[in-house]
């Protein structure tokens, strides 16, 4: 009887104890642009190390077709905060909707505008996208203002091309190998997967590394990063800084781990069947994560130019860019966890 009451006892304090954590734990919904994407795995792998939980969050990822769909999710009250592409924060202050970066995972954008391997005979330059259709992954996301950058930057006008939604991961490269769209702004692993079929893939422009940024930009642009409403950032600053802790520490994990230990953790069915293509893609990417954190103010001011280039309501806002993030949780993070900026 005594054991039985001990044991009852036990499984009591058990359950008080959960109950108690689940209580503390504050619950916050991320959308994220495209879940598959590994210029989102930053997000998607802090869940999958339980770093949210160290935070005291509970966290639950929302996977959405593309950046744009994930900041109307935010904007329309289903989500509190996107992982997305920094310049959705830029691009809607011209519309005097206050949006702000407060950790940034990505340094390089990653986009790749690639030729589909049926169209390869007829398109040799950006110049010739006029008139045909190129796939992104959602219109007004940041593979569509890519598109739409690269277009006037040849002196072409930046609706020449037709706009096509195919999303980021195997419905894109299907499109692709299908020939149901001429070209395509991509990430990885898309890309790396069409070149394991495609030796010969044509890729007119490509920012996964420093190096093609600059000669894309000009200087560095910074990708992805979890933002939200800046009314929302500061009424929610436990929840924003915890956020920023667990993302800082999974930077920390990646640059300390070998890419195969980063691929034992991510979900199965975001790695797919061939690991192989995953793995190198992995490899092209991890590069592109941010080793800090913070936002570099020359890559915020050159996605403003960027923006003023290729849209006349952006150049006549008179933004100040450096409302659209901030630094301050990730240098909070460095002085009371030790992660952060180096």
């Amino acid at each position: 009887m005594r054991k039985l009451f001990g044991h009852l006892a036990g499984a009591l304090l058990a359950l008080v104890l959960t109950s108690g954590l689940a209580a503390a734990q504050s619950k916050v919904t991320i959308a994220v642009g495209g879940g598959a994407c590994l210029c989102y795995l930053p997000t998607v792998l802090a869940k999958q190390l339980g770093e949210y939980e160290k935070a005291g969050l509970a966290v639950e990822l929302v996977d959405l077709k593309g950046g744009s769909d994930a900041l109307k999710a935010v904007l329309g009250g289903s989500a509190d905060v996107v992982s997305g592409y920094f310049d959705h924060c830029v691009n809607l202050a011209a519309k005097r909707q206050e949006l702000q970066a407060f950790v940034v995972y990505d340094r390089y954008p990653g986009l790749v505008l690639v030729v589909s391997p049926k169209h390869t005979s007829e398109i040799n330059s950006i110049k010739d996208l006029a008139g045909k259709k190129v796939g992104v992954s959602a219109p007004g996301s940041s593979t569509d203002f890519f598109l739409k950058y690269l277009l006037k930057k040849n002196g072409l006008d930046p609706t020449s091309a037709s706009v096509i939604s195919v999303g980021l991961g195997a419905t894109a490269v299907a499109a692709m190998e299908q020939g149901q769209i001429d070209a395509a702004v991509m990430l990885d692993p898309s890309v790396t997967v069409l070149q394991g079929s495609h030796a010969d893939l044509k890729i007119l422009s490509d920012t996964r590394t420093q190096h093609d940024t600059l000669a894309v930009f000009g200087g560095e642009y910074p990708g992805g990063a979890l933002y939200s409403t800046a009314a929302w950032v500061k009424s929610h600053e436990k929840e924003a800084q915890a956020l920023t802790n667990a993302i800082l520490a999974t930077l920390a994990w990646i640059h300390s781990h070998s890419p195969d230990d980063i691929m034992a953790k991510m979900p199965e069915e975001m790695v797919g069947k061939n690991k192989e293509l995953y793995l190198a893609a992995l490899k092209n990417t991890i590069p592109m994560y941010s080793e800090t954190g913070k936002m570099d103010p020359k890559g915020a001011d050159a996605v403003l130019a960027v923006f003023s280039e290729g849209s006349p309501e952006v150049a006549k806002a008179n933004i100040d860019v450096s409302k659209t993030y901030t630094n301050r949780l990730v240098e909070q993070a460095k002085k009371t966890t030790g992660t952060g900026a180096k």
